[in-house]
């Protein structure tokens, strides 16, 4: 049996996770911390002082987050109970039994990239929940519906396209079938473009129709298995005496 290769982390100077922890993850705290300062007075008119005091301490929790990925501290447990938190210290004490370091601690650019971006956001949301009474407050709001707004020409443009295959899509052919799927699997591979953690927070909006830039977009894809997955995939639909199982 294949021996499982390393989790990809922080410790491979040049790589993705490393950038991800050195330059991406503090990009993103320090546009949460400015949202949160840019709402202050919003804060203010809702809550009174007791709101900008939240903020405060909001901001403070997140400020000391930021701190301490930059100086590759330890990954502490979290501390507000909420319906998850057990889970995930347990999974942190799973990280924790897998190193070899002396102290026995899992440290951001030592430990697995997955699992530290995504701790990342989970501590964002113990910043904001610790801090009633904006624990409602989503801090991606904005940036999530500015990126919406400004693609939907693209949206527009691939529901369209939808829509037109729903009333046609029985009566294609395989190869044509199988353009269709091909063409819905390259969308949702460079629909990542517009993950807005990966631009660090910054606009990722598609502004243009999606459908006519994958003939260009092809040669960057790495490792294409579209075909392979095709066979496999229509070889148990004709197996199938449920045609709608095919579309």
């Amino acid at each position: 049996m294949a021996v499982v290769p390393a989790s990809l982390s922080g410790q491979d100077v040049g790589s993705f996770a490393y950038l991800t922890i050195k330059d991406r993850i503090p990009q993103i705290l320090t546009k949460v911390i400015d949202t949160l300062h840019r709402h202050k007075s919003e804060f203010f008119e809702k809550h009174g002082e007791e709101g900008v005091e939240a903020e405060k301490k909001a901001i403070s929790l997140l400020s000391k987050l930021r701190n301490e990925l930059q100086t590759d501290k330890p990954i502490i447990p979290l501390v507000e109970k909420f319906v998850d938190t057990d889970i995930w210290n347990q999974y942190l004490e799973y990280q924790q039994s897998l190193l070899n370091e002396s102290d026995g601690k899992s440290r951001w650019f030592y430990s697995p990239w997955l699992f530290v971006e995504c701790y990342m956001y989970r501590r964002i949301h113990e910043a904001i929940i610790q801090s009633p009474p904006i624990d409602y407050f989503d801090v991606f709001k904005e940036s999530k519906e500015q990126n919406f707004y400004e693609s939907q020409e693209s949206v527009i443009a691939l529901c369209t396209h939808l829509q037109q295959l729903i009333k046609t899509i029985e009566d294609l052919d395989e190869n044509q079938l199988k353009d269709e799927f091909f063409k819905l699997l390259q969308i949702s591979l460079w629909g990542n473009k517009c993950d807005l953690s990966l631009s660090g927070g910054e606009s990722s909006s598609q502004k243009t129709d999606v459908l006519n830039s994958l003939e260009d977009l092809k040669p960057f894809i790495l490792l294409n298995d579209m075909e392979h997955l095709w066979s496999l995939l229509y070889a148990t639909c004709k197996k199938t005496t449920r045609k709608s199982f095919c579309y």
